[in-house]
């Protein structure tokens, strides 16, 4: 299990968080999530590897945008 950080652009609310943080839970193997507001950091928890594709696809279905 590994852990891994990415950064999201255009949060600005607790209903925000929720959205990326539903929508990053789809993806196969992760097992938690952690979204830091201020920051836009979403620390994802995994069984395998979460590429940026895989991120990017979630978090534009939430609404917003990866920052690579």
């Amino acid at each position: 299990m590994s852990t891994t950080t990415f950064t999201v652009k255009g949060m600005t609310c607790g209903h925000c968080v929720n959205h990326v943080t539903e929508e990053v839970k789809k993806i196969a193997g992760v097992t938690g999530v952690e979204v830091e507001l201020e920051s836009g950091a979403v620390a994802v928890t995994a069984d395998v590897e979460i590429t940026v594709a895989q991120m990017e696809v979630a978090v534009v279905e939430a609404g917003y945008e990866l920052v690579k």
